[in-house]
């Protein structure tokens, strides 16, 4: 459709503000949405950016594996061992809230994503055996405390890799995070939230979100994977 004049074509015209659309919830069960939605994000990953044109505004390109060859090389695109830290702080006050909103219907911690400390991130990598790989931290960079601490820390410190400048950009940072071995996130986060899709649609496993301490103060996962698609979850941003 080209213009306004191409709508005297159809018969059935829905109306909708584009806040509708934004807050549109689907009527189909979580399985059905959960395919609906794996589909078309595997169909997207067929036909991705690799620095060759331009986009609707006629920029150029960027490539989606930017990310990974500034830090790990070409050569390395699949083999490479790593995880991914996703540190969203969500414009302060706000992401409290946020998160404290998806605690609550999920019963995951209302503060761990946020901070992610030294010892959250060691209760999920130190089990898994990647604490002897690369971590890749990514960032909205407010607050810079969270990077300090972890690279302070004895057993993290060492293995902390930020991207360089010149690769940095939000689909290489995509790239980064569903190619990881492990992928920590932060569940208010719709970018966060986004790769843990990905990497579901693409077969990976390996997302951490939904965390929380149990009785015997123990941090495990409160909710499954597909609690990145569920709106009773997560409403608009799942």
């Amino acid at each position: 459709m080209l213009s306004q004049d191409d709508l005297s074509n159809y018969t059935n015209i829905i109306h909708m503000e584009t806040r509708e659309l934004f807050m549109y919830k689907t009527r189909q069960s979580l399985p059905d949405y959960v395919e609906f939605q794996t589909y078309h994000i595997r169909n997207l990953f067929r036909n991705y950016n690799t620095g060759v044109g331009v986009d609707i505004r006629h920029r150029d390109v960027n490539d989606m594996c930017t990310g990974i060859n500034g830090l790990f090389g070409p050569d390395k695109q699949s083999s490479q061992i790593y995880s991914v830290i996703h540190s969203r702080n969500l414009e302060g006050y706000a992401g409290h809230e946020l998160l404290g909103r998806v605690a609550k219907n999920s019963g995951c911690d209302p503060e761990a994503a946020l901070n992610m400390e030294p010892e959250y991130i060691k209760a999920i990598l130190e089990p898994i055996g990647m604490l002897n790989h690369p971590i890749v931290f990514l960032t909205d960079h407010q607050r810079p405390e969270i990077l300090e601490r972890l690279r302070a820390d004895e057993d993290i410190g060492p293995l902390i890799h930020l991207v360089p400048d010149e690769a940095s950009w939000v689909g290489g940072d995509i790239t980064l995070g569903i190619m990881a071995n492990a992928f920590i996130g932060n569940p208010a986060s719709t970018f966060s939230g986004f790769i843990a899709k990905s990497r579901l649609a693409l077969g990976l496993k390996g997302n951490y979100l939904f965390r929380a301490k149990n009785a015997n103060g123990e941090w495990e996962e409160v909710c499954e994977e597909r609690c990145v698609f569920w709106k009773r979850m997560l409403w608009n941003m799942a």
